[in-house]
């Protein structure tokens, strides 16, 4: 029946008869029947409605019946379910096999799930897990031994013209013992050191896998969570990848292992798969390269060594590993290499692997190690290009050492042959004509050159030194350590062209302004006050000359490389900015030095890499790319991410980069770089000298190609620099000597071929912003005519003038680069606060570190430490 149609819900009181009773009159007096009294439906559910005196209504119309019923039926929908009324749910059509929420309960109970459902998906969980780990158990196999011990390979490297370069690898310094021919003292070491617990484990520690796991989650190290079984298995057959899933086949293979081989099996394996550093896999290689002998040979003490090294070579080789990481110096390996050696003697001794009188032998001397040895292919050049294309590798990527060293990874690097043996060529020629190894003051000269296209960041070309092969393991090229002298002035006249001086309110400074050139000048802070040592005596800078240069050009101040004019200009400019600019231009904060005074003339020791690639900004017109030896790598035919092309971006304006490059230009020219005119085409550049002549540099440039040479004697024992004073039969070493004539002999062979195209010119920059006390300014002369006044009748030769040929006397003065001197000064040119140090109140001007406190350069340097290509 249609819904029009059917019969709505009778009035109470009898249906039709009783609406029509009430609609023939109400007078008769008779009352409705009680509510339910005849069982209809609207009887049920409480229809009814009353009038003010508690009679029942009655209706006119079906439709409005059917209203009434609906209003009712909303008024008591609780008692039915879930409605305004807020009763209880009405029980389920059928039983769910998750009560959720529950039936039957109000409020909070309604929400909060039954000990039935806590226990039943505990249960459901778990049993998830163990199926989970069965199935997974019964899927991980145990690889070959063999093929895993085969993916030991070559890595090969390549010139930047595709050709083969050199392949080297470990596959060849691996040789497996058994466990017989491993002493017990080289046994108990692993085993006291890492896994007290190996002969009574199940091969795992599920504690262990629970932290690395818990690290992975959270980006962590994972390491640090593996049994000596689970170590074997990770080195024998799975790779070093970092994962979750590497981490789960580890756990189920080391069960299997620890089932099917035993324990003496297990050790034997992992003594004879880790890696030792050095390229050493396995006890015997590693006996062979730090003790020249067989493993069987070794003494308790020799073993405690080895293992410490397990920890990590790069840090506990007291040779140093500085081309990989710039901390793991040789005194700090050795550090720790001593601390970890005698904690294992410790611990073997108090798990009575070692008797008191043994220990007390072994504990007696630390067992010194051979030193390093070149590797077959690593001689010459090649050994410090690989070290540059190994440690861009692995800075560039999540490669580990020891992965890479596994081999089968192919190295396309940036090195042009023809140009690295120009180089190494000219080192030669000039070292042989100038350099007799017999004389006392010649021994121990080395040197460190690269070369950096501008406006690219590729390395062509580096001289390291004098090769593996001679026992000369630092990469001369990416090294730090060396102070770079007078080299640094252009950052800060760049400076000056760029943000001004503090009196300038931000205009740009002209290299035609003036400052004072005189010998043994105080220095001024901005507020007039002059500079103070800690001992609040003022800060005497000094030239190499007592030449009465008077006020001169910071163009010709530049030229002549004249000190006081640069010192006074850093202060006024400002050391931050000096030192900003610098490192937009390639340099590494890292090798910064300390912001005092003295910070103008070159106290910081960037890496010849480094030097060669922040003048590249000043050829390639401002733009900076950093400088990169790798193209790509490929390992089992795939290429690897992380070694594109470095972004080019703007390290300086323009104008003052060709502002910069001419007045270098003028360097060669007129001035202390002259020898550099030799190469017959247009060059720009600046020599380089340090205190005492400890090092000599030259850093020049054409529009093709930016090359720094260095030049330093150092202690081969103690690794301090030495004086070059009486060098190569000369009194004193000087930028514009030697470093000179290795960069134009190269210069000549890399650029030959190539046209001239000169420098971009340079437009006029800055305003003229005179130093205090300095004459006013001639209207009429020119640029020219200006150079000519400043010229001295008598002028010097053209030699350096940074350089301190005599150590200070009693009086309170500090020469250049003069480390023993205290001047401290904050780089906007507040005083000193009385002598007082850092710690104290600043006032509004803190005061600068000492130049010591930025790491002597006399002292020590670091192959790869922070001042090196990657930091």
């Amino acid at each position: 029946m249609s819904e029009h149609r059917r019969k709505p819900p009778q009035p109470q009181g009898g249906g039709r008869a009783a609406a029509r009773r009430g609609q023939s009159g109400s007078s008769s007096g008779r009352r409705a029947a009680p509510r339910g009294a005849t069982g209809s439906a609207s009887d049920s559910h409480g229809s009814e409605s009353r009038g003010s005196g508690g009679e029942d209504r009655t209706y006119g119309s079906r439709a409005e019946a059917r209203r009434a019923v609906q209003r009712g039926g909303g008024r008591r929908a609780g008692a039915a379910g879930p409605g305004r009324g807020g009763g209880r749910a009405a029980p389920p059509d059928r039983k769910r096999i998750i009560d959720y929420p529950r039936y039957g309960k109000d409020g909070w109970r309604r929400w909060t799930p039954s000990w039935k459902l806590v226990s039943g998906l505990c249960i459901g969980f778990f049993g998830s897990l163990v199926a989970v780990a069965g199935i997974g158990y019964a899927m991980v196999s145990v690889p070959s031994e063999e093929n895993a011990l085969a993916r030991s390979e070559n890595n090969v490297y390549y010139w930047e013209d595709g050709t083969q370069m050199v392949a080297t690898g470990s596959g060849q310094n691996r040789q497996n013992v058994t466990i017989d021919r491993i002493p017990e003292a080289m046994q108990w070491a692993v085993i006291s050191a890492e896994n007290k617990s190996f002969y009574d484990d199940s091969g795992i520690d599920p504690m262990g896998i629970a932290r690395a796991l818990g690290n992975m989650a959270t980006g962590g190290d994972t390491q640090g969570g593996s049994t000596i079984t689970q170590q074997f298995v990770k080195n024998t057959y799975l790779t070093q990848d970092q994962t979750v899933s590497r981490k789960f086949k580890e756990m189920f293979i080391s069960i299997k292992v620890g089932t099917k081989l035993s324990k003496q099996d297990i050790l034997q394996g992992y003594l004879n798969t880790s890696y030792y550093g050095r390229g050493a896999y396995g006890i015997q290689a590693a006996a062979q390269t730090y003790y020249g002998k067989d493993a069987v040979k070794l003494s308790p003490s020799e073993c405690a060594f080895l293992a410490a090294l397990l920890k990590g070579p790069t840090y506990y080789d007291p040779a140093g590993n500085q081309n990989l990481d710039s901390t793991a110096t040789p005194e700090e390996n050795r550090e720790r290499s001593e601390e970890r050696w005698g904690w294992i003697l410790e611990q073997m001794h108090a798990d009575e692997h070692l008797s008191d009188a043994k220990y007390q032998e072994a504990i007696k001397k630390y067992p010194e190690p051979q030193g390093r040895k070149a590797t077959k292919g690593m001689t010459g050049q090649v050994s410090y290009l690989v070290d540059t294309a190994k440690r861009y590798v692995l800075k560039n990527s999540d490669i580990s050492e020891a992965q890479f060293d596994q081999g089968g990874y192919q190295i396309y690097t940036t090195f042009e042959k023809s140009k690295v043996d120009a180089l190494a060529k000219a080192v030669k020629k000039v070292e042989r004509e100038n350099i007799d190894p017999k004389r006392e003051l010649d021994k121990h000269v080395q040197f460190g050159a690269a070369s950096v296209k501008p406006n690219d960041g590729a390395i062509v070309a580096l001289y390291g030194g004098a090769g593996f092969e001679n026992g000369h393991f630092n990469n001369n090229a990416d090294t730090s350590g060396i102070p770079v002298g007078s080299t640094w002035k252009p950052f800060v006249l760049a400076a000056a062209m760029e943000h001004g001086t503090y009196k300038t309110n931000g205009e740009g400074v002209s290299p035609q302004s003036k400052y004072n050139g005189d010998d043994h000048l105080k220095i001024r802070n901005n507020d007039g006050s002059y500079v103070l040592k800690k001992d609040n005596t003022p800060f005497f800078q000094e030239n190499e000359s007592d030449y009465p240069w008077g006020y001169i050009t910071l163009r010709k101040a530049m030229e002549q490389s004249v000190n006081t004019p640069f010192v006074q200009l850093g202060m006024d400019v400002g050391m931050k900015n000096v030192a900003s600019v610098a490192e937009k231009s390639g340099i590494l904060k890292d090798s910064l030095a300390g912001l005092n005074a003295s910070f103008a003339l070159g106290t910081s020791t960037p890496s010849a890499i480094r030097m060669a690639d922040a003048y590249a900004t000043f050829a390639a017109s401002g733009k900076q790319a950093d400088p990169y030896s790798v193209t790509a790598v490929k390992h089992k035919g795939s290429e690897l991410p992380g070694f594109e092309k470095p972004r080019v971006k703007l390290g300086m304006p323009e104008n003052v980069a060709h502002n910069v490059t001419a007045t270098l230009e003028n360097v060669i020219e007129n001035g202390t770089g002259y020898h550099a005119k030799d190469l017959g085409r247009k060059a720009a550049g600046k020599t380089g000298t340090t205190d005492e002549n400890k090092s000599a540099w030259w850093v020049g440039y054409t529009q093709q190609l930016s090359t720094s040479v260095a030049m330093f004697r150092e202690d081969p024992k103690s690794h301090k620099l030495l004086s070059m004073n009486g060098t190569a039969g000369k009194d004193s070493i000087h930028g514009g000597d030697i470093p000179t004539e290795i960069w134009t002999e190269y210069m000549k062979a890399a650029l030959k071929g190539q046209d001239d195209p000169g420098f971009p010119e340079a437009e006029k920059i800055g305003e003229i912003a005179d130093g205090i006390g300095a004459p006013s300014p001639t209207p009429t002369a020119t640029e020219t005519e200006e150079e000519k006044e400043e010229t001295p009748s008598a002028p010097p030769s053209p030699t350096e003038t940074e350089t301190i040929p005599a150590p200070p006397t009693e009086t309170s003065t500090c020469r250049p680069l003069d480390f023993r001197c205290d001047d401290d000064e904050d780089d906007t040119g507040g005083s000193d606060a009385g002598g007082t140090d850092a710690g104290g109140t600043d006032g509004g001007a803190t005061s600068s570190p000492d130049p010591t406190e930025s790491g002597d350069p006399g002292t020590s340097r670091g192959n790869g430490n922070n001042g090196g290509i990657f930091g």
